[in-house]
């Protein structure tokens, strides 16, 4: 979400009052410093966490510790105790009847003892960023200063475990997470996102040209990548279109005169959960063609559709549709009669794919469009008129538009707030709230004026569904590809799996022939 700008990455850096950082040494493993260490928390009366990778390294760290204090007092804690002993050994070590927990990564999360300020993670190399900050998270959970020991086998040490533990020395202020996550990413690589590849080329290019080239190919495979719309705010005179739900003084949805509410009537479903199920599977529909289908089995079902639902039903296709093109706000221009259908995430060569897939290659008469001039790269606004063939190519190609990082850059900033203002839509109340002439936006001239009350759903219906239509057969059609190469994808991984085995198969009864 936060990646298509639907919401923004916040980060809390700032800590509880008193907390202070953990001080973290990176060091080769030293038994010298492991005495140190707990000698120093044990004075200040104090307990330690000592933490090691594997449950079968549990023995070994035990026989060191008895070896350097024989008389410390110490409790294990790991994943193949008995049910109840693992929680029922830190809750004794926690009421402060040990020095000492010995333990694997069970401890890393919802472990909270504020007496414990020492922890030495042996053989740190072996453990993952995560785990390594979740670990050091243990300590310093109070206004005591903490230390973290991590100690290392250089003979086991790799350049990425290096990375790794060099991140948790570098990164030790408080409220560093969301640094330690960046730093772990760019290590071990952001993954391929529409893939299944678990790891990426972040590491060789660097985050942020990897995300902006990783825009960059997304955007020019995609075709009609309009923003999606959760719900479009209708805002026409007299409720007219809107699909709200209407409540009276009891708190019970009623249906409106004027269709300002979408309400079964009684009288067709009967039955209260039936009548209510129904409802919202009309609401969910994802297509026009979707609520025919629900509307063919009503009639089968329950008999002929009143023409109270009829009218609801109208409202809904037009909700469909505005979605599908990606309105998030749709009202009359009280001063020309307009109908103003906003469209932020929509852009010319989303509308010649559209056109393009239209009777004639134009869009239906009485439906406008205009671009503002930085979308459509001319000095002034671009109109397109409904009903009149236009010119795809210059439509689709912009001479100026090239790899410049810069242009990509502004073209990323666009789609972010679009997806905000999409977002921040239903808040609307009037149309003049917003500066329309600043966003792309269909228009229906004299809609207010040429078309009666109660007619203009009709009239917006004729001329919207044939361009939402192209969009929904576009969108299906990208997720057919999408799944067959998914499944294709997965048949060569099965072949090529069965040619490895094969191949060790072969290569064991070549190794069996005297």
């Amino acid at each position: 979400m936060s990646l298509s700008g639907i919401r923004d990455t916040s980060t809390i850096r700032s800590p509880p009052p008193m907390r202070k950082p953990t001080i973290s040494y990176v060091q080769e493993f030293d038994e010298g410093l492991i005495r140190d260490a707990i000698t120093r928390e044990l004075a200040r009366d104090g307990q330690c966490y000592y933490v090691v990778p594997r449950i079968s390294q549990l023995e070994e760290a035990s026989i060191l510790l008895k070896r350097i204090f024989p008389e410390l007092k110490v409790i294990q804690a790991h994943g193949r105790m008995p049910r109840g002993s693992a929680e029922e050994n830190v809750a004794a070590f926690a009421e402060g009847n040990y020095d000492l927990l010995l333990a694997t990564t069970v401890i890393e999360n919802g472990v909270d003892i504020p007496r414990v300020n020492t922890i030495i993670i042996q053989n740190a190399q072996a453990f993952g960023m995560s785990t390594l900050y979740q670990l050091r998270g243990r300590v310093g959970r109070s206004d005591v200063q903490a230390f973290s020991y991590f100690f290392h086998k250089n003979d086991f040490i790799t350049e990425q475990s290096a990375q790794r533990l060099q991140a948790m020395a570098d990164l030790h202020e408080l409220g560093s997470g969301f640094d330690v996550a960046n730093r772990d990413l760019e290590i071990r690589g952001a993954g391929s996102l529409l893939g299944t590849e678990q790891s990426g080329m972040a590491a060789r290019v660097g985050f942020d040209l990897y995300m902006r080239m990783l825009k960059k190919s997304m955007r020019q495979l995609r075709g009609l990548d309009l923003p999606v719309v959760p719900r479009s705010n209708v805002l026409l005179p007299g409720g007219e279109g809107s699909i709200e739900w209407v409540f009276d003084d009891q708190n019970k949805k009623t249906a409106d005169a004027v269709g300002s509410s979408y309400l079964v009537p009684e009288s067709y479903i009967k039955d209260v959960e039936e009548r209510s199920k129904e409802e919202s599977s009309v609401r969910l529909a994802e297509s026009t063609q979707r609520l025919v289908e629900i509307t063919n089995t009503w009639k089968k079902t329950y008999g002929a559709i009143p023409a109270e639902l009829q009218n609801n039903l109208k409202a809904l296709h037009l909700h469909t549709c505005l979605r599908q093109l990606g309105i998030d706000v749709i009202g009359l221009d009280t001063s020309t009669g307009d109908c103003i259908m906003r469209s932020p995430g929509l852009r010319p060569r989303h509308w010649a794919m559209i056109c393009s897939q239209l009777p004639k290659g134009a869009a239906p008469k009485g439906l406008d469009v205009i671009f503002p001039a930085r979308f459509s790269f001319a000095e002034d606004d671009t109109e397109i008129t409904g009903g009149k063939t236009i010119d795809l190519e210059e439509l689709l190609i912009n001479p100026s538009y090239n790899d410049d990082d810069e242009e990509w850059d502004a073209l990323d900033e666009e789609e972010v707030e679009a997806m905000k203002e999409i977002s921040s839509a239903v808040n609307i109340k009037k149309l003049s709230e917003i500066e329309v002439d600043n966003y792309p936006r269909l228009v229906m001239k004299k809609l207010g004026k040429s078309v009666k009350k109660g007619a203009r759903v009709d009239a917006l219906l004729r001329v919207l569904l044939p361009p939402s239509k192209v969009v929904y057969q576009k969108q299906q059609r990208d997720k057919d590809k999408a799944k067959v190469a998914a499944e294709l994808r997965e048949k060569r991984e099965l072949i090529a799996k069965q040619k490895k085995e094969q191949e060790k198969l072969s290569s064991r009864r070549i190794g069996y022939q005297y």
